[in-house]
């Protein structure tokens, strides 16, 4: 079932058959497989230039990744613009969905340089 909240949702038709989880995260929509976070998909007017689907990797896939996708490294909102591990496919890049639906193939192929295994949150002290 695809909720009509979530952006992108010809993203699900090229994850079938996946067992895939969809989490809420920061106002945007987080894809999972067990729990492998692969994707996130963004669509909102206050920030649209972040609009799109943001894929999960690991800075030493970025450039082979590139060589295959049109992607957009993504930099944090710190001082320093620290280069962030997500690349992100633009909406408004002209081949959008071509380049999703590539990596919905890479995904389903179980492709080492999609998704990451978020980190675990350390208890907060009392």
């Amino acid at each position: 079932m695809k909720p009509k909240s979530i952006p992108y949702s010809f993203v699900f038709d090229h994850l079938i058959p996946l067992e895939i989880i969809v989490k809420p995260m920061f106002g945007m929509k987080a894809i999972y497989v067990e729990e492998k976070i692969l994707l996130i998909l963004k669509k909102s007017e206050k920030s649209p230039e972040s609009n799109g689907v943001w894929v999960a990797t690991h800075k030493e896939y970025h450039e082979s990744l590139k060589n295959e996708l049109s992607l957009q490294t993504m930099s944090s909102a710190t001082k320093n613009k620290e280069t962030m591990e997500w690349q992100l496919i633009r909406e408004s890049d002209d081949h959008f969905e071509e380049m999703v639906i590539k990596v919905c193939e890479l995904i389903k192929q179980k492709d080492i340089r999609i998704g990451r295994i978020p980190k675990t949150k350390k208890p907060k002290k009392k």
